[in-house]
Protein backbone atom coordinates (compact mmCIF):
# COMPACT_ATOMS: atom_id res chain seq x y z
CA UNK A 1 0.00 0.00 0.00
CA UNK A 2 1.74 3.39 -1.53
CA UNK A 3 1.48 6.72 0.75
CA UNK A 4 0.85 8.51 -1.98
CA UNK A 5 -2.40 6.87 -2.52
CA UNK A 6 -3.46 9.09 0.44
CA UNK A 7 -2.29 12.29 -1.10
CA UNK A 8 -4.59 15.31 -2.67
CA UNK A 9 -4.14 18.70 -3.19
CA UNK A 10 -4.42 21.23 -0.26
CA UNK A 11 -4.17 25.33 -0.72
CA UNK A 12 -2.28 26.69 1.95
CA UNK A 13 -4.74 29.52 2.03
CA UNK A 14 -7.21 26.78 3.47
CA UNK A 15 -5.31 25.69 6.68
CA UNK A 16 -7.18 27.68 9.47
CA UNK A 17 -5.15 29.86 11.27
CA UNK A 18 -7.59 30.69 14.01
CA UNK A 19 -10.62 29.41 15.48
CA UNK A 20 -13.87 30.79 14.68
CA UNK A 21 -15.01 33.37 17.66
CA UNK A 22 -18.30 30.57 17.99
CA UNK A 23 -16.92 26.99 18.67
CA UNK A 24 -19.76 25.48 17.04
CA UNK A 25 -19.87 27.75 14.24
CA UNK A 26 -18.05 25.17 11.47
CA UNK A 27 -19.35 23.82 9.15
CA UNK A 28 -19.94 19.93 9.01
CA UNK A 29 -19.71 17.83 5.73
CA UNK A 30 -21.28 14.55 6.22
CA UNK A 31 -20.08 11.26 4.25
CA UNK A 32 -22.47 8.26 4.33
CA UNK A 33 -19.59 5.47 4.58
CA UNK A 34 -22.79 3.22 3.24
CA UNK A 35 -22.79 4.76 -0.72
CA UNK A 36 -20.41 7.78 -0.33
CA UNK A 37 -23.29 10.31 -1.04
CA UNK A 38 -21.97 13.87 0.55
CA UNK A 39 -23.84 16.50 2.35
CA UNK A 40 -22.71 19.89 3.51
CA UNK A 41 -24.56 20.79 6.76
CA UNK A 42 -23.13 22.82 10.07
CA UNK A 43 -21.96 22.08 12.91
CA UNK A 44 -24.85 22.16 14.50
CA UNK A 45 -26.56 20.15 12.66
CA UNK A 46 -24.71 16.98 13.76
CA UNK A 47 -27.59 16.15 16.39
CA UNK A 48 -29.84 15.54 13.55
CA UNK A 49 -28.11 12.34 12.47
CA UNK A 50 -27.73 11.40 16.14
CA UNK A 51 -30.81 8.90 17.24
CA UNK A 52 -32.24 8.35 21.19
CA UNK A 53 -29.81 5.61 22.57
CA UNK A 54 -26.70 6.72 20.37
CA UNK A 55 -23.55 7.17 22.68
CA UNK A 56 -21.02 9.97 21.39
CA UNK A 57 -17.42 8.86 22.86
CA UNK A 58 -15.17 12.23 23.72
CA UNK A 59 -11.70 12.10 24.79
CA UNK A 60 -11.42 14.23 27.89
CA UNK A 61 -7.28 15.03 27.86
CA UNK A 62 -5.96 18.27 28.68
CA UNK A 63 -3.23 20.38 26.74
CA UNK A 64 -0.55 21.01 28.90
CA UNK A 65 1.58 24.08 28.09
CA UNK A 66 4.40 21.60 26.79
CA UNK A 67 6.83 23.73 24.75
CA UNK A 68 9.50 25.71 27.25
CA UNK A 69 12.14 27.54 26.10
CA UNK A 70 15.19 27.43 28.34
CA UNK A 71 19.36 27.50 27.85
CA UNK A 72 22.01 25.12 28.01
CA UNK A 73 23.88 25.72 31.20
CA UNK A 74 27.05 25.65 30.29
CA UNK A 75 26.82 27.37 27.22
CA UNK A 76 24.22 29.65 27.36
CA UNK A 77 22.59 28.59 23.70
CA UNK A 78 18.84 28.82 23.50
CA UNK A 79 17.03 25.30 23.25
CA UNK A 80 13.43 24.81 22.98
CA UNK A 81 11.87 21.69 24.40
CA UNK A 82 8.67 20.19 23.76
CA UNK A 83 7.39 17.56 25.80
CA UNK A 84 5.60 14.55 24.36
CA UNK A 85 5.06 12.48 26.84
CA UNK A 86 5.99 11.19 30.60
CA UNK A 87 7.42 7.96 30.89
CA UNK A 88 7.67 7.59 34.88
CA UNK A 89 7.70 10.13 37.48
CA UNK A 90 9.83 13.17 36.55
CA UNK A 91 11.41 11.49 32.90
CA UNK A 92 10.02 12.51 29.75
CA UNK A 93 9.99 11.81 26.20
CA UNK A 94 10.51 15.32 24.25
CA UNK A 95 11.83 16.81 20.85
CA UNK A 96 14.44 19.16 21.17
CA UNK A 97 15.59 22.26 18.92
CA UNK A 98 18.72 22.31 18.34
CA UNK A 99 18.92 18.81 18.66
CA UNK A 100 22.17 18.42 17.74
CA UNK A 101 23.02 20.67 21.20
CA UNK A 102 21.70 18.34 23.35
CA UNK A 103 23.69 15.66 23.43
CA UNK A 104 23.39 12.61 26.70
CA UNK A 105 24.52 14.49 29.50
CA UNK A 106 23.48 18.65 28.49
CA UNK A 107 21.61 20.09 31.24
CA UNK A 108 19.13 22.99 30.37
CA UNK A 109 17.46 25.76 32.17
CA UNK A 110 14.31 27.36 32.39
CA UNK A 111 12.91 30.38 33.57
CA UNK A 112 14.91 31.43 36.96
CA UNK A 113 16.77 28.29 37.16
CA UNK A 114 13.49 26.54 38.89
CA UNK A 115 13.31 24.27 36.66
CA UNK A 116 16.54 22.07 35.00
CA UNK A 117 16.33 19.25 32.65
CA UNK A 118 19.42 16.85 32.53
CA UNK A 119 19.24 15.03 28.62
CA UNK A 120 19.54 11.36 29.55
CA UNK A 121 19.41 9.81 25.74
CA UNK A 122 18.74 9.98 22.25
CA UNK A 123 15.70 8.21 20.94
CA UNK A 124 15.09 6.24 17.51
CA UNK A 125 13.03 9.52 16.05
CA UNK A 126 15.36 12.21 16.81
CA UNK A 127 14.11 12.91 20.37
CA UNK A 128 15.81 12.98 23.56
CA UNK A 129 14.59 11.69 27.34
CA UNK A 130 15.21 14.27 29.32
CA UNK A 131 14.59 13.82 33.10
CA UNK A 132 13.65 17.50 34.96
CA UNK A 133 14.82 18.66 38.61
CA UNK A 134 12.90 21.29 40.26
CA UNK A 135 11.53 22.73 43.57
CA UNK A 136 7.63 22.87 43.85
CA UNK A 137 5.14 20.78 41.90
CA UNK A 138 5.80 20.62 38.58
CA UNK A 139 2.09 20.91 36.90
CA UNK A 140 2.45 24.67 38.90
CA UNK A 141 6.06 25.46 37.47
CA UNK A 142 5.20 24.21 33.87
CA UNK A 143 2.65 27.11 34.06
CA UNK A 144 4.13 29.44 34.71
CA UNK A 145 6.96 28.37 32.18
CA UNK A 146 5.49 27.24 29.36
CA UNK A 147 3.80 27.78 26.51
CA UNK A 148 0.44 26.16 23.89
CA UNK A 149 1.84 23.62 21.95
CA UNK A 150 0.43 24.51 18.88
CA UNK A 151 1.00 22.86 15.35
CA UNK A 152 3.62 24.26 13.03
CA UNK A 153 1.06 24.62 10.46
CA UNK A 154 -0.32 27.37 12.77
CA UNK A 155 1.58 30.84 12.30
CA UNK A 156 -0.83 33.15 14.02
CA UNK A 157 -0.38 34.08 18.03
CA UNK A 158 -3.64 32.11 19.94
CA UNK A 159 -5.23 34.77 22.09
CA UNK A 160 -6.69 32.31 24.33
CA UNK A 161 -5.22 29.49 25.04
CA UNK A 162 -8.63 27.86 26.01
CA UNK A 163 -9.37 27.92 22.67
CA UNK A 164 -6.83 24.81 22.10
CA UNK A 165 -8.86 23.22 24.86
CA UNK A 166 -12.23 21.56 24.95
CA UNK A 167 -15.08 22.53 27.10
CA UNK A 168 -14.99 19.12 28.60
CA UNK A 169 -10.83 19.14 28.86
CA UNK A 170 -10.32 17.50 32.56
CA UNK A 171 -6.97 14.84 32.83
CA UNK A 172 -3.78 17.38 31.93
CA UNK A 173 -1.09 15.09 29.48
CA UNK A 174 -1.54 15.93 25.80
CA UNK A 175 0.89 18.02 23.78
CA UNK A 176 -2.01 18.61 21.03
CA UNK A 177 -5.71 18.88 21.61
CA UNK A 178 -7.83 16.14 20.25
CA UNK A 179 -9.29 18.71 17.89
CA UNK A 180 -12.58 17.58 16.73
CA UNK A 181 -14.03 17.97 20.40
CA UNK A 182 -13.11 21.83 19.71
CA UNK A 183 -16.46 22.47 18.10
CA UNK A 184 -18.86 21.65 21.12
CA UNK A 185 -19.87 23.81 23.77
CA UNK A 186 -21.50 23.21 27.34
CA UNK A 187 -25.07 24.02 26.15
CA UNK A 188 -24.99 21.85 22.79
CA UNK A 189 -23.51 19.10 24.86
CA UNK A 190 -26.93 19.51 26.61
CA UNK A 191 -29.03 19.56 23.75
CA UNK A 192 -27.56 15.72 22.81
CA UNK A 193 -28.14 14.59 26.35
CA UNK A 194 -32.01 16.16 26.04
CA UNK A 195 -32.30 13.92 22.62
CA UNK A 196 -31.71 10.92 24.56
CA UNK A 197 -27.81 10.60 23.12
CA UNK A 198 -25.68 9.94 25.99
CA UNK A 199 -22.17 10.89 26.17
CA UNK A 200 -19.08 8.71 27.40
CA UNK A 201 -15.66 9.93 27.89
CA UNK A 202 -12.11 8.04 27.12
CA UNK A 203 -8.71 9.96 28.12
CA UNK A 204 -5.83 9.27 25.45
CA UNK A 205 -2.71 11.77 25.85
CA UNK A 206 -2.01 13.25 22.81
CA UNK A 207 2.00 12.64 21.29
CA UNK A 208 2.94 14.47 18.21
CA UNK A 209 3.57 10.70 17.07
CA UNK A 210 -0.20 11.03 15.86
CA UNK A 211 0.53 13.71 13.37
CA UNK A 212 4.17 12.75 12.34
CA UNK A 213 4.79 12.89 8.80
CA UNK A 214 4.65 8.85 6.84
CA UNK A 215 8.51 8.63 5.54
CA UNK A 216 8.14 5.58 4.13
CA UNK A 217 6.16 4.92 0.62
CA UNK A 218 4.85 1.32 1.86
CA UNK A 219 2.36 2.14 4.05
CA UNK A 220 2.94 -0.94 6.22
CA UNK A 221 6.52 -0.26 7.08
CA UNK A 222 4.88 2.98 9.28
CA UNK A 223 5.68 2.73 13.17
CA UNK A 224 3.37 4.26 15.12
CA UNK A 225 4.06 6.07 18.43
CA UNK A 226 2.87 4.56 21.20
CA UNK A 227 0.12 7.16 23.87
CA UNK A 228 -1.20 6.49 27.02
CA UNK A 229 -5.29 5.69 27.32
CA UNK A 230 -7.63 5.45 30.65
CA UNK A 231 -11.06 4.06 30.41
CA UNK A 232 -13.02 3.86 33.10
CA UNK A 233 -15.79 1.04 33.87
CA UNK A 234 -18.81 3.47 33.85
CA UNK A 235 -17.92 4.55 30.63
CA UNK A 236 -17.34 0.77 28.95
CA UNK A 237 -20.67 0.39 30.08
CA UNK A 238 -22.37 2.69 28.46
CA UNK A 239 -20.95 2.14 25.19
CA UNK A 240 -21.41 -1.69 25.77
CA UNK A 241 -24.94 -0.79 26.43
CA UNK A 242 -25.56 1.00 23.33
CA UNK A 243 -23.62 -1.69 20.99
CA UNK A 244 -25.92 -4.49 22.99
CA UNK A 245 -29.35 -2.57 22.22
CA UNK A 246 -28.47 -1.98 18.54
CA UNK A 247 -27.39 1.50 18.78
CA UNK A 248 -24.57 3.45 17.22
CA UNK A 249 -21.28 4.63 19.11
CA UNK A 250 -20.23 7.60 17.10
CA UNK A 251 -16.58 8.60 18.23
CA UNK A 252 -15.01 11.82 18.84
CA UNK A 253 -11.98 12.31 16.84
CA UNK A 254 -9.34 10.00 15.53
CA UNK A 255 -8.34 10.00 19.72
CA UNK A 256 -11.05 8.44 20.69
CA UNK A 257 -11.27 5.68 17.77
CA UNK A 258 -7.81 4.30 18.41
CA UNK A 259 -8.74 4.18 22.31
CA UNK A 260 -11.98 2.22 21.71
CA UNK A 261 -10.42 -0.18 18.70
CA UNK A 262 -7.23 -0.41 21.02
CA UNK A 263 -9.56 -2.19 23.99
CA UNK A 264 -12.40 -3.61 21.74
CA UNK A 265 -9.80 -5.45 19.59
CA UNK A 266 -8.00 -7.21 22.86
CA UNK A 267 -11.94 -8.00 23.74
CA UNK A 268 -14.24 -9.26 20.69
CA UNK A 269 -15.67 -5.84 20.66
CA UNK A 270 -16.58 -5.58 24.40
CA UNK A 271 -15.48 -2.55 26.07
CA UNK A 272 -13.90 -3.30 29.46
CA UNK A 273 -12.26 -0.77 31.79
CA UNK A 274 -8.61 -0.32 30.69
CA UNK A 275 -5.53 1.49 30.77
CA UNK A 276 -1.91 1.50 29.31
CA UNK A 277 -0.15 2.20 26.03
CA UNK A 278 -1.27 2.02 22.50
CA UNK A 279 0.41 2.15 19.19
CA UNK A 280 -2.06 0.83 17.26
CA UNK A 281 -2.54 1.71 13.30
CA UNK A 282 -5.76 1.53 11.33
CA UNK A 283 -5.56 1.88 7.60
CA UNK A 284 -7.71 0.58 4.99
CA UNK A 285 -8.82 -3.42 5.57
CA UNK A 286 -9.18 -2.68 9.32
CA UNK A 287 -11.94 -4.12 10.51
CA UNK A 288 -14.03 -1.93 12.97
CA UNK A 289 -14.99 -4.00 16.42
CA UNK A 290 -16.58 -0.99 18.32
CA UNK A 291 -16.41 2.15 16.53
CA UNK A 292 -19.65 3.02 13.85
CA UNK A 293 -19.41 6.38 13.22
CA UNK A 294 -16.68 9.29 14.01
CA UNK A 295 -16.39 12.87 13.61
CA UNK A 296 -13.41 14.37 12.76
CA UNK A 297 -11.72 17.49 11.54
CA UNK A 298 -9.68 17.49 7.65
CA UNK A 299 -6.67 15.69 7.96
CA UNK A 300 -2.99 16.28 6.29
CA UNK A 301 -2.43 14.45 2.93
CA UNK A 302 -1.10 11.38 3.27
CA UNK A 303 -0.85 11.26 7.11
CA UNK A 304 -2.16 8.08 9.43
CA UNK A 305 -5.26 9.90 10.04
CA UNK A 306 -6.23 9.90 6.41
CA UNK A 307 -5.28 6.36 6.55
CA UNK A 308 -7.59 6.19 9.53
CA UNK A 309 -10.93 7.66 8.01
CA UNK A 310 -10.38 5.68 4.53
CA UNK A 311 -10.72 2.93 6.58
CA UNK A 312 -14.51 3.52 8.21
CA UNK A 313 -15.42 4.77 4.93
CA UNK A 314 -13.24 3.63 2.02
CA UNK A 315 -10.42 5.49 0.26
CA UNK A 316 -11.61 6.65 -2.82
CA UNK A 317 -15.14 8.04 -0.65
CA UNK A 318 -12.74 9.61 1.33
CA UNK A 319 -10.09 11.85 -1.43
CA UNK A 320 -13.84 12.43 -2.94
CA UNK A 321 -14.93 13.98 -0.20
CA UNK A 322 -11.80 16.10 0.63
CA UNK A 323 -12.13 17.23 -3.11
CA UNK A 324 -15.02 18.66 -2.66
CA UNK A 325 -14.57 20.00 0.77
CA UNK A 326 -11.75 22.13 -0.95
CA UNK A 327 -13.57 22.81 -3.78
CA UNK A 328 -16.30 24.06 -1.41
CA UNK A 329 -13.37 26.01 0.64
CA UNK A 330 -13.66 24.13 4.07
CA UNK A 331 -11.33 24.96 6.82
CA UNK A 332 -8.74 22.30 7.48
CA UNK A 333 -6.90 21.06 10.34
CA UNK A 334 -7.12 22.09 14.09
CA UNK A 335 -8.92 25.21 14.04
CA UNK A 336 -10.93 23.84 10.81
CA UNK A 337 -14.25 22.04 9.97
CA UNK A 338 -16.46 19.13 10.72
CA UNK A 339 -16.45 16.03 8.82
CA UNK A 340 -18.94 13.16 10.27
CA UNK A 341 -18.53 9.95 8.83
CA UNK A 342 -21.66 7.73 10.24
Amino acid sequence: MDVNEFDFELPEELIAQSPLKERSASRLLVLNKETGEVKHQSFKDLIDYLSPGDVIVLNDTRVIPARLFGAKADTGAKIEVLLLKQLDGDRWETLVKPGKKMKPGSVVTFGDGRLTGICEESTEVGGRIIRFQYTGIFNEILDELGQMPLPPYIKEQLEDSERYQTVFAKNPGSAAAPTAGLHFTEEYLQQIRDKGIHIAYITLHVGLGTFRPVQVENVLEHKMHTEYFEISQENADRINAAKASGNRVVAVGTTATRTLETVGGKNEGKVVADSGWTDIFIYPGYHFTVVDGLLTNFHLPKSTLVMLVSSLAGKEPILNAYREAVEQRYRFFSFGDAMLII
